[in-house]
C-alpha cells in the first residue's frame, strides 16, 4: 500500500476588533469548503509534503496556498496520525503531521481562493474558507480532519501561573 505524507493546518484566530466580539478564550478555526465538490465535506487546509520538504514547512506552504493568508506563524506540532484510505476507495495511507497556525491579519469572515497549484495536473481548485468558533458547535470535518481538534483547543486555553 503507498504511503503519502501529508501536512495538516488548524490556523487559529481571535475574533477581529472590526467584527466587537473579543473575549478572552474566544477563538476561531479556519475551515474551507469545495463550492464545486461539496461532496469533499468540510475540511483544514492541508495537502501533500513535497519529497524532502520538512512537515512545518509543508504546512506554511498548504495553508498559504490554499487560503491566500501570508501572516502565518506556525505555534505548535500537535500530533501524527497513519490514516487508511481504504474505507473511502484508496488505495493508501496517509502519514498526517498536524500543526497548529496562528494567523496574525484581518480578514474576513468568509471568503474565496483559488488553488493556482493543485497537486495534481486538474484545473485550479476553488476554496470558500470561513472561521467556525472553536467549541462545541465546531462543524464535523471530513476524513479525519477533526483528529487533533482537542490538543488544539488545549493548547488555547489560558495556562495559570503557580
Amino acid at each position: 500500500m503507498r504511503v503519502i505524507r501529508k501536512a495538516f493546518a488548524y490556523i487559529s484566530s481571535a475574533p477581529s476588533s472590526a467584527s466587537g466580539d473579543i473575549r478572552e478564550g474566544r477563538n476561531r478555526l479556519l475551515l474551507l469548503a469545495h463550492p464545486d465538490h461539496p461532496e469533499a465535506g468540510l475540511q483544514v487546509p492541508a495537502g501533500t509534503m513535497e519529497p524532502g520538504e520538512a512537515p512545518e514547512d509543508a504546512a506554511l506552504r498548504e495553508a498559504r496556498e490554499e487560503t491566500g493568508l501570508t501572516d502565518l506563524t506556525i505555534v505548535a506540532f500537535l500530533g501524527r496520525q497513519s490514516f487508511d484510505l481504504r474505507p473511502f476507495g484508496r488505495d493508501e495511507v496517509h502519514d498526517r503531521w498536524f500543526f497548529h497556525l496562528s494567523c496574525g491579519a484581518e480578514t474576513p469572515e468568509r471568503w474565496r481562493v483559488w488553488e493556482t497549484t493543485p497537486a495534481t495536473d486538474e484545473p485550479p481548485i476553488r476554496f470558500e474558507l470561513f472561521w467556525a468558533p472553536l467549541n462545541e458547535t465546531l462543524p464535523s470535518l471530513i476524513a479525519g480532519h477533526d483528529r487533533f481538534i482537542p490538543e488544539l483547543i488545549a493548547s488555547l486555553r489560558p495556562r495559570r501561573v503557580a
